[in-house]
């Protein structure tokens, strides 16, 4: 009964252990703290018509949509930076990190995106 205990509390621990978020989410307080670090990258994962609308001043734009998003993130983002990561809601950018996170880099998703950047209003770049 014992071994069968240790069995089944191992299971859920490395359950629980994958399932856990592998980069942090902040909000537009903490993300704009963030962004003022020399160590950081901002990084805009929408399109270039959504870019060209408005961005986050010195974002580098990889649109998380385009099936070369890994290989173009590995050529462009340095690995021993922290990812400020942002897209319009917040959605394809926690995707974005999930990714980035999965091959090594360190990120951080802005919750509520761009329009909370804006709602803010946080200086944007045209």
């Amino acid at each position: 009964m014992k071994k069968i205990l240790t069995y089944l509390l191992t299971i859920l621990g490395l359950t629980s252990a994958c399932s856990q978020q592998k980069y942090e989410d902040t909000d537009v307080q903490g993300f704009t703290d963030l962004i003022a670090s020399s160590n950081v990258v901002v990084l805009d994962v929408r399109t270039a018509a959504e870019f060209a609308q408005g961005h986050i001043e010195g974002a580098i734009l990889i649109d998380q949509g385009q099936s070369d998003f890994v290989e173009k993130a590995k050529a462009t983002l340095p690995i021993d930076k922290k990812i400020a990561v942002y897209c319009r809601s917040g959605r394809r950018s926690a995707n974005a990190a999930k990714i980035l996170a999965g091959i090594g880099y360190k990120c951080v998703n802005l919750k509520g995106g761009f329009i909370a950047w804006k709602e803010a209003n946080k200086g944007t770049n045209h």
